[in-house]
Order: structure tokens, then sequence, then C-alpha cells
């Protein structure tokens, strides 16, 4: 498995947009995209038919005792043998989700000349491009990203989260300091499941950190032979996942199988990182996934959220 952290690389060549290139009329996808025959994401026709489990989190708070146990035992369950579920009831707030994501499709909107302002600088995965491109002959995502750290701010860029376009930027001051609030809740119940204690947990992250990535996948000739994210498993603590759309894209390496998630309305969806899998001792699992594309497109909005 390739445990591969999306803050550990500090460099990243610059690369095409590949907004920019399907503005070209396209019938086949430039050579440096095409993955070899092993690397394209054909799904097994024998592939089981699971789903994601779902995770109600109002019920992590109900005062009913049999409630709140149940959904606790779901949740153990679904860290220990998927490392991912769906969150629905998170209680952070559906107009603020939406706004977060118009601020990300108008930053995707904005001409190159804009974007550029927030590109990669030499030696720094942070900004505009794409991450982990470390040779002029490696195979390419079929994606454009925008990675930053987000929290605490006085780790952010000054030529990054200060100079996004308001009201995006507020909106992402508020949307983060959620997610940060609702990761240290999951954190809490995931201990409360393991029996042990959360103040232990909290303690192994120390201050942490969170970083936010928006992945823009724009529609693809020929899907059937690219990745729009390669294969990886997180390296922190623990992933919130926003999809711009409600549209398939992301898979998870289960028992062999690469599963499609289907992304529920309002929802989110959480994976464990590689520190959770180490902090648990292996219990809870930070499982392989990827991002594949389609002729439309698509954007994911990540976070990442308590990394040491």
């Amino acid at each position: 498995m390739d445990h591969a952290s999306l803050i550990v690389s500090s460099e990243s060549l610059i690369v095409p947009s590949v907004q920019e290139i399907v503005k070209e009329p396209l019938t086949r996808v430039p050579e440096r995209y095409v993955r070899p025959h092993h690397d394209r994401p054909i799904i097994s026709t024998t592939t089981p038919l699971l789903e994601l489990p779902v995770i109600d989190f109002s019920k992590l708070f109900s005062q009913d005792l049999t409630i709140k146990g149940l959904e606790l035992d779901k949740l153990h369950s679904a860290c220990k043998e998927w490392g991912f579920f769906q969150l629905i009831n998170h209680g952070v707030s559906t107009s603020l989700v939406e706004n977060v994501k118009m601020g990300a499709k108008e930053f995707y909107n904005l001409p190159i000349e804009e974007k550029k302002k927030f590109s990669q600088k030499e030696g720094d995965v942070e900004g505009y491009g794409q991450a982990f491109v470390m040779s002029e002959e490696q195979k390419l995502d079929w994606a454009d990203m925008f990675f930053m750290i987000t929290l605490p701010s006085h780790m952010r860029k000054p030529h990054l989260f200060p100079k996004l376009p308001l009201p995006f930027r507020d909106d992402l001051e508020t949307y983060s300091a959620e997610l940060k609030k609702l990761a240290i809740q999951i954190i809490d119940f995931m201990a409360n499941a393991l029996k042990v204690d959360a103040k232990e947990i909290r303690e192994l992250f120390g201050e942490g950190t969170q970083s936010t990535r928006i992945n823009y996948y724009p529609p693809c000739p020929q899907p059937e032979l690219v990745i729009g994210l390669n294969s990886h498993s997180d390296g922190g603590g623990l992933t919130i996942l926003l999809q711009g759309n409600e549209m398939d894209g992301l898979q998870i390496k289960k028992d062999g199988f690469w599963i499609p998630v289907k992304p529920l309305p309002n929802a989110f969806i959480i994976n464990l990182g590689d520190m959770l899998e180490i902090i648990t001792n292996g219990i809870y699992p930070s499982i392989e996934h990827r991002a594949t594309v389609n002729l439309k497109k698509r954007m994911t909005f990540y976070s990442y959220i308590l990394q040491s």
C-alpha cells in the first residue's frame, strides 16, 4: 500500500493545468495522462455490491443510551472494517457548506492568470498546481489542485489563504473552524468506542494542523485511460471529504476490490489516516483509495485534520 502523506512532500514540478487543456476540443487524452493497462481504473465485474457504512452523528449525542450505544458500535465497526464512513446529521450548516462549494467553484472559474497568482512556488507543494510530480516522465493525474494549510492561522502562507477572494475567504475561515470542532468530536467518539481516554489521543496529535485541498476534475474524453487521483492512503489523522456534487468518483480498496462510493446528499465522507492506524495499533486501518473521472466535471473538497 502506498502510504503517501499529502503534506510530507515539499516539492512538485510545475505542470500544465488540465482545466486549460480541455478548453481546446479533445478527442484523445494527451499521452502523459494515459495510464499503463495495469493501472487503469477498470472495476471488476465481480466487484461486490458493498456500500460504505453511514453514521448518524446526531445519534451519538442521544440522551437515550441504547440509541447512542448502537450508533457507537456502528462507528467502531465502520472504522475497524472499512476505515471509511459517510457522516450524516453532522451539524455543520448546510448554507455554509453550499457557500464553500460555491466559492471553490468560483475560484476555478477565475481566469488562468488570476489562478496563477496562487501557484505553487518552487520547492513547495502548497498552492495551485498538482502534487507529487517528481519527474518529467511521470504519468499525471487528470486533475488540478489547490492545496494549503488552513489551521492554525499562523502557519498560513501569506500569498494563499489571506489573498482568497471574498466572501470565499470568510466562508472558508468559518468552515475550517467548524471542521476542526467536528474532527475533535469524531476522535472523542472513536476513543469512546475503543474504550480509551480521549485526552490521550488528542495529546498524541499535539496542536495539530489542518490543511485543505480542493481538487477539480475536468471532463475527460477517455476516462477509462486516466486517474483523477492516484491510489494512496492519507498520512495524517482524519480526512473530511466534501463532494462538490453528488457524482461518483471516489473508490476505496476493500478485500482486494475497488469499491465505488456513492456520496449521500448533505453528508461528509470521513476516512482515517496513517497516524490513526498507528495510534490505534492497527485496529482502525488507513485504507488505500483513489479518484476516477468521467465525461463531466467534478470537484472535491478535502480537509486533512489533526496532522502532527
